[in-house]
C-alpha cells in the first residue's frame, strides 16, 4: 500500500517539525503516533505503511537542520517553530485557553470501582501536564457516590496506579467527603425550579424520554416541598423515588431530557458505611464538586460530549462558578478493551485471575508485564491532544518502552521446545558471556560449555545435514545428522559469515526448566481470545534463576521479557 500525496504531505510536515524540534532527528515511533492520530482512516493500515514512514523520517533526517527548517517553511508557512526551551522539550500539547499562570487548577476524577487502565493513565497525565505546564494545582478527586460499585481495595490500587506513573496530585478528596453539601445543593436547586423528585417507574420515564413527554411529578408542585422532604429524609425506599433535572423533555439532545441527579441507594460505602441513602450521580456532582474546588479547565474524554450541555445547565441554576471544559479522545488499543462491561465479567467468573494478568489494560497489568512509567508518558504526550476517535499501534507504545529498557536489559539464552545437540570431538571449555553488548557495567556471565546443548526446537526444525552454524559467542557447528529428538554435529571452524546462522544455545549442564507467559489480543471483535495468553516452554540458562521479580532481560532472538518468578517471565515485547 501507498501513501498518497496529500498524506504524503501531511507525514512530510509532521516529521519534518519533529525533527526541527529535536535537532534535527526526527523519531519514527512519534511520527507513527501523530499520524495515526491525526489520520483515523489509516489506523487499520499503519503496520504496512511503516516501512515508508521509515523511509521519509531516514531521507528528511539526512537533511541539514536548516534545510530542514526551509523545506518546513515551504511545505507549512509559520510552522517552522524554533526549538523548544530546555525543560520543555517533553511538552507536546496546546495551550490553555485563558489559563494564568500560578491560577490553573485541574482535577483527575476516578471512580473507585475498578483498577485505573490505560485510558486512567492518559487522562491522568494530561491533568498534570496541564498543572505543571501552568506552576498549578491537580487535585485528585475520587468520585465516590455508587456504594454499590465501589471497594476500598480500589481506592488503594489507583493510589498505586498513580504513583508507579510518577502522577503526584497536591491535593487529594473524596466526593462522599462533600455528601452533605451536594445533597444542600440538590435542595437549593429543587427549590430554584430547576429539579424534581420524581416518584415515576423507570419503564414510565424511558417511555416519556422517548416521547419527549413530561411526567405528572414534574408538574405537581403543590407536593413538590413534601416529597423533597421525603427524598431526603428517609420516607421513600429504594427505586420509590428519584430527582430529576427540570430539563426540556423535547429537546434534541436527549441528556437534556430530565437526567437524574440524585437516586437512592441501600448499601454500605467504603467510606461513610450505611448513613448515607440518597447519593449524586456523577452528572450532579461533577460540576459542583469542580466549580467548589476552584478546577478552572476540566478535561474529560469526549464520551461526555453530549452531557456539557447539563453539566453547565446545573452551575448556571444555581449560580455556580463556570470551569473551562476542555475534552480529547479516550485512548485504548485494538483487541484490548478498557470497558469494564468486557474485562469484569472475565474477573468475576475467574476467566482471568487478578487484575495484574498480563493481557489487561490496567496499570497493574502493564507494570507487571515490563513496560515502564516513563514510556507510558512520553506515549501519551506523543498522541497531542485529539478529538480523533483513534486507536493507536500497540507498537508505538513498545518503542517508547524498548527505547528506555534496551540499554539495561541484559541478554541471556532461553531456547523454547528445546531440542539436544551432541557435538563430536567439543572440547570442554569455560565461556565468558557479555550480558550486553555495549554496557560493560552490566558484566559478564560464566558458563562451562562441553559437547551437549540444547537448541530451539524451530532452529531444529530449520537443519539439514552439512549445514554450519554458529553458536552464538562459542563456536560453529557442522551438521552430521538430524533427528526431531537429538541433533548430531561436529565441530566447525571459526570464521563467523554474516549468512551463517547465528542461534542461542544452553549448555546441558546449566539449564533450568523455565516457561514465558506471552500476552496476546484479549478480544477479537467483540469475542474473547480463549488463545490470548501463550505459554512458551523450555530452558534456560541457570544465570536466570538468580534474578529477582521484576529484573528486566532481552532473551536473545525471542524478546524484551519481565521476570516474575524463578521459573518464569512475561514477554513485554519484541
Amino acid at each position: 500500500m501507498s501513501i498518497d500525496a496529500d498524506t504524503k504531505k501531511f507525514l512530510k510536515v509532521i516529521t519534518l517539525k519533529n525533527s526541527v524540534e529535536h535537532d534535527g532527528k526526527a523519531q519514527v515511533d512519534v511520527v507513527v503516533a501523530k499520524l495515526a492520530g491525526s489520520k483515523p482512516e489509516l489506523r487499520g493500515q499503519i503496520k504496512v505503511l511503516i516501512p515508508e514512514i521509515k523511509a521519509v523520517v531516514q531521507k528528511i533526517n539526512a537533511m541539514p537542520l536548516a534545510d530542514q527548517k526551509s523545506l518546513l517553511e515551504e511545505l507549512a508557512p509559520g510552522e517552522a517553530a524554533a526549538k523548544k526551551p530546555a525543560g520543555e522539550q517533553h511538552l507536546q500539547l496546546p495551550p490553555l485557553e485563558g489559563a494564568v499562570h500560578g491560577k490553573v487548577v485541574t482535577r483527575f476524577p476516578p471512580e473507585p470501582n475498578g483498577y485505573p487502565h490505560i485510558g486512567h493513565a492518559k487522562a491522568a497525565i494530561i491533568d498534570e501536564e496541564y498543572a505543571r505546564m501552568y506552576g498549578g494545582k491537580l487535585i485528585l478527586r475520587f468520585d465516590d457516590t455508587n456504594p454499590l460499585k465501589e471497594k476500598l481495595e480500589y481506592y488503594e490500587a489507583i493510589a498505586e496506579g498513580l504513583e508507579w506513573l510518577g502522577v503526584k496530585p497536591d491535593i487529594v478528596k473524596n466526593t462522599s467527603d462533600d455528601i452533605e453539601l451536594l445533597q444542600n445543593y440538590g435542595k437549593n436547586l429543587i427549590e430554584l425550579g430547576g429539579a424534581y423528585v420524581c416518584t415515576c417507574s423507570q419503564d414510565r420515564m424511558h417511555d416519556l424520554r422517548g416521547k419527549g413527554l413530561p411526567c405528572e411529578c414534574r408538574r405537581d408542585r403543590a407536593t413538590a416541598l413534601e416529597r423533597v422532604d421525603n427524598m431526603f429524609g428517609g420516607s421513600y425506599g429504594q427505586n420509590e423515588a428519584i430527582v430529576r433535572f427540570n430539563g426540556d423533555m423535547a429537546n434534541q439532545n436527549t441528556a437534556m431530557r430530565d437526567p437524574a441527579l440524585f437516586r437512592i441507594i441501600e448499601g454500605n460505602h467504603p467510606k461513610l458505611g450505611n448513613r448515607v441513602r440518597v447519593w449524586p450521580t456523577y452528572d450532579f456532582a461533577a460540576p459542583i464538586e469542580d466549580s467548589v474546588d476552584g478546577v478552572t479547565h476540566a478535561m474529560r474524554t469526549k464520551e461526555y460530549e453530549l452531557r456539557n450541555a447539563l453539566y453547565f445547565a446545573i452551575l448556571e441554576r444555581l449560580n455556580l462558578r463556570k470551569p473551562a471544559m476542555i475534552e480529547f479522545s479516550r485512548l485504548e488499543f485494538e483487541g484490548i478493551p478498557v470497558s469494564k462491561r468486557k474485562i469484569r465479567p472475565l474477573i468475576d467468573n475467574g476467566t482471568i485471575k487478578s487484575w495484574d494478568d498480563p493481557r489487561l489494560p490496567t496499570l497493574a497489568a502493564f507494570k507487571r508485564r515490563g513496560f515502564v512509567p516513563e514510556a507510558i508518558r512520553k506515549f501519551v504526550l506523543s498522541l497531542g491532544f485529539t478529538l480523533a476517535e483513534t486507536k493507536p499501534p500497540f507498537e508505538t507504545l513498545e518503542s517508547f518502552n524498548r527505547k528506555i529498557i534496551d540499554p539495561v536489559s541484559p541478554r541471556l539464552f532461553f531456547v523454547r521446545n528445546p531440542v539436544e545437540v551432541y557435538v563430536k570431538g567439543a572440547k570442554e571449555a569455560e565461556v565468558v558471556l557479555k550480558n550486553h553488548p555495549t554496557d560493560a557495567s552490566l558484566r559478564t556471565r560464566k558458563v562451562k560449555a562441553e559437547d551437549r546443548f540444547y537448541i530451539a526446537g524451530d532452529d531444529a526444525a530449520s537443519l539439514k545435514v552439512d549445514d554450519e552454524i554458529r553458536l552464538i559467542e562459542l563456536h560453529n557447528i557442522k551438521i552430521t545428522g538430524v533427528d526431531p529428538r537429538l541433533v548430531t554435529a561436529e565441530v566447525g571452524g571459526d570464521e563467523i559469515r554474516q549468512s551463517m546462522p547465528k542461534i542461542q544455545w544452553i549448555a546441558k549442564n546449566d539449564i533450568i526448566g523455565y516457561k514465558v507467559m506471552i500476552p496476546k489480543e484479549l478480544y477479537v471483535g467483540e469475542e474473547y481470545n480463549t488463545n490470548s495468553l501463550e505459554i512458551a516452554r523450555g530452558f534456560a540458562e541457570s544465570f536466570v534463576s538468580g534474578l529477582k521479580p521484576d529484573a528486566r532481560v532481552q532473551f536473545v532472538r525471542f524478546g524484551f521479557c519481565r521476570i516474575d518468578d524463578s521459573q518464569t517471565a512475561i514477554m513485554t515485547h519484541r
